[in-house]
C-alpha cells in the first residue's frame, strides 16, 4: 500500500511540475529534465508513470478541461450553448494550456498514443456536440449532426489558432458566430 501512496505522490508532483513549466513557459520550458528536477523526480520514476512527456503534458490538459466541463458526469444534459462556452473558456481562461493543447495537436510526431488520445478526445466532442444539437432540434438526423458538429469544431479550433496567434482577435465574438451558423 505504501508504495502505491509514493506511485500517486510522485504522478501528482510530476503533474504540478507539469503545469507550473507550461504556465511560466509554455511547450519549450516543459522539457523532460525541467519537469523532473522540478517534481524532484528521476527521470525513472517519471517513466513508471507516464510513458512519454507528452502524455503528462495531455493529462494537465486534459485535467484543465474537465474543469470547464459543462456536464462532466457526461448526463447529456448540455446545450449546444453550454458545451461552447465550455470551449470558450477554456481558451480563453486557460490560455497557456489551450496554446500548449494546440501546439501538441499539431506536432505530436511519432507517438501514436498522443495522436490516438487526440482523435479519441475529437470524437467524444463531435459526439457530445451532435447530441446536443439532436436535443435541441437544430438538424434532424444524426448524420446531419456529427457533420454540423464536424465543421463546428473545426471553425472553433481553427478560431481558437488565430486567438494564440494575435491576442487582439475576437475570439469569443467569432466562436459565437460560428455557433449561430449551425442553426441554419
Amino acid at each position: 500500500m505504501a508504495r502505491y501512496q509514493v506511485g500517486i505522490r510522485t504522478e501528482s508532483k510530476i503533474l504540478e511540475a507539469t503545469r507550473q513549466l507550461l504556465a511560466e513557459g509554455g511547450l519549450d520550458a516543459a522539457t523532460l529534465k525541467a519537469i523532473c528536477e522540478r517534481a524532484g523526480v528521476q527521470a525513472g520514476s517519471f517513466y513508471n508513470i507516464f510513458p512519454s512527456k507528452e502524455q503528462a503534458i495531455m493529462q494537465v490538459a486534459g485535467e484543465a478541461i474537465q474543469a470547464v466541463d459543462p456536464d462532466p458526469d457526461l448526463s447529456g444534459t448540455e446545450s449546444l450553448n453550454d458545451l461552447v462556452d465550455a470551449y470558450i473558456r477554456f481558451v480563453v481562461e486557460q490560455s497557456d494550456l489551450a496554446r500548449v493543447y494546440l501546439q501538441v495537436a499539431v506536432t505530436v510526431g511519432n507517438d501514436d498514443s498522443v495522436t490516438r488520445r487526440f482523435l479519441r478526445h475529437h470524437v467524444r466532442r463531435v459526439e457530445r456536440f451532435a447530441q446536443a444539437m439532436l436535443r435541441e432540434s437544430l438538424v434532424s438526423t444524426e448524420g446531419e449532426a456529427i457533420t454540423k458538429a464536424e465543421v463546428l469544431l473545426g471553425a472553433l479550433d481553427g478560431l481558437a489558432f488565430r486567438w494564440v496567434l494575435d491576442r487582439s482577435f475576437d475570439f469569443r465574438k467569432h466562436a459565437r458566430y460560428a455557433v449561430s451558423q449551425c442553426g441554419r
